[in-house]
């Protein structure tokens, strides 16, 4: 059962039930980290891209461009995947 929530419609809680949703739901203010990525140690291995639960790393010609924070939820998952630790989560300034 959906409750209207200003101008789009939402689960009860918030609690979104598919899989890769983001594109639906910019969801990127409710993280607390962000990642940042250090493309001085990035070897463009892409797991980051391959691990991103929300498809979030943007890669241009098999190299890592950047970030989309839009939908970016702070999971960590791309810096913990990156193995030369060029992924930093930081902490989001509001």
């Amino acid at each position: 059962m959906a409750q209207e929530k200003g101008w789009k419609e939402m689960t009860r809680g918030g609690v979104i039930l598919e899989a890769g949703n983001s594109k639906k739901y910019e969801t990127g203010t409710w993280r607390t980290f962000k990642p940042q990525v250090d493309k001085s140690k990035c070897n463009n291995c892409l797991f980051c891209w391959m691990y991103c639960p929300e498809s979030c790393i943007k890669v241009v010609d098999d190299k890592v461009e950047n970030v989309d924070l839009r939908y970016c939820k702070g999971c960590g998952i791309c810096a913990k995947e990156c193995p030369k630790k060029a992924i930093q989560m930081i902490k989001e300034e509001k």
